[in-house]
């Protein structure tokens, strides 16, 4: 049994990010194998739920793989299992990789500093939530508290999230501020819970002035996480601390969500976001543009603006097309090269590519394996294409930062925001890279 698990986890490995191999797969073990039966020793029930929901069928057929014959997998709690001990001989030999370090205290290092209210563009499908967000930044925890803010994918949330942050971090420097996505408020958790340092888990959390949590639909379903943001919650609320939440939806039509959850996160103020009427869409193609030192013609902005019907995500990639089109070609920014270069943007189908074929596309561009994007090598040649494929998924997808940094081998939503700024810069610079996108997109696109 020991060598069974042993071989099947340098299968799991190549597989998963090592923070997830640590935090999951460390201390867990084979209790023991029966003809067409594996059975999964945990450490607790809450181990149990989390696997048998995320990675049953990663360790069914991994085991499965390695054994020659179909396993199925079942679990059994064995509380004797240390969680922060482990045999190194239950691990493949990883010299290179120790073991997940704390996370860093939470800074303004995590937000964007392109995103400010002066790079916000202002109309009437975002001003109320706009006003808002200025109050809070001005006055926290003294106007809206909590303050939640809900709009559709790419309609300038998670901006308006870090425009907050970047205006307390200039204006209240002394201010404790965490920016965080809900997802990396869960995996803290687990973290936490692993090591046995939940009480270090609380105490980062709860001891700041102001809790910005991005995509806190993500809470929905997990017990355990609700339960502990609940008394988070009410912990910074109680000591007049601000609260700002991003979500895709209205409180009330967020699944299994917990009512007290509900019902505090409607206590303060409740903000939507509506799709850019034309007007703002045209301001903010100008200002984009303006921003990278170019004069957009208005033909061409109402000409882009007519067109996209969406969000601004997608608004910013056909600027982004059709600058570094104009950049490549030595042609200036016309309605006639917009029309021409972004016939096909504009025509393609309605059906977006997923992650999993813009993973399939890059990799076959640049002669790779679809698994190399999601490994954690770092040479150019990986890096790059996995640059490429994050901002062809944050410009193509619907998908989170968090769900396209969880795709690409459970890298950190930042990592995914340093890998589009580098991308979009390099589009009007890089010849070569601005080459190399818009023949993806071609692909992606037919």
């Amino acid at each position: 049994m020991r060598d069974l698990w042993y071989k099947s986890l340098k299968e799991i490995e190549k597989k998963v990010s090592r923070q997830i191999l640590d935090t999951w797969f460390r201390p867990i073990s084979i209790h023991s194998v029966s003809p067409g039966r594996v059975e999964i020793a945990v450490p607790n029930k809450f181990y149990k739920d989390w696997l048998a929901e995320h990675y049953h069928v990663l360790i069914r057929d991994s085991v499965s793989s390695i054994a020659g014959r179909p396993l199925e997998v079942s679990w059994v709690v064995d509380e004797s299992l240390s969680l922060t001990d482990s045999n190194p001989e239950d691990l493949p030999d990883r010299k290179f990789a120790p073991s997940a370090p704390e996370p860093e205290p939470l800074s303004c290092t995590f937000l964007n500093p392109r995103y400010t209210f002066s790079s916000f563009v202002v109309g009437s499908c975002n001003q109320f939530a706009h006003a808002a967000c200025v109050a809070v930044a001005e006055t926290p925890a003294y106007t809206y508290n909590p303050l939640f803010i809900y709009a559709g994918v790419g309609l300038g949330k998670t901006h308006l999230m870090h425009a907050i942050g970047n205006y307390l971090c200039t204006t209240r420097n002394s201010t404790r501020l965490a920016y965080i996505s809900s997802e990396t408020f869960v995996n803290d958790l687990i973290l936490s819970i692993q090591r046995d340092r939940t009480a270090e888990f609380r105490a980062k959390y709860r001891n700041i002035d102001v809790l910005l949590m991005d995509d806190i639909q993500f809470l929905a379903g997990k017990d355990r996480s609700q339960e502990e943001f609940f008394h988070t919650f009410n912990t910074l609320f109680d000591s007049r601390k601000q609260i700002v939440l991003s979500c895709d939806r209205y409180p009330r039509d967020i699944p299994t969500l917990e009512e007290r959850l509900r019902s505090r996160f409607e206590w303060g103020l409740v903000a939507d976001m509506q799709p850019p009427d034309l007007e703002t869409k045209v301001a903010i193609l100008n200002q984009k543009a303006e921003e990278r030192g170019a004069l957009l013609p208005q033909d061409v902005s109402l000409f882009i603006a007519a067109k996209i019907k969406s969000n601004v995500r997608e608004l910013e990639g056909c600027l982004n097309r059709l600058m570094a089109l104009s950049s490549l070609s030595g042609r200036p920014l016309s309605l006639a090269l917009a029309e021409e270069t972004l016939q096909d943007f504009f025509s393609r189908p309605t059906a977006s590519p997923d992650l999993n074929a813009i993973q399939n596309a890059v990799a076959e561009y640049f002669h790779l394996r679809p698994g190399d994007l999601k490994s954690k090598r770092r040479t150019r040649s990986i890096a790059l294409p996995r640059q490429v494929a994050m901002y062809l998924c944050r410009q193509l997808t619907s998908a989170s930062l968090p769900e396209i940094g969880r795709f690409f081998g459970g890298k950190d939503h930042t990592t995914v925001i340093h890998a589009c700024n580098k991308i979009l810069n390099s589009l009007a610079k890089d010849p070569k890279i601005a080459a190399s996108v818009n023949d993806l997109l071609r692909t992606l696109k037919t």
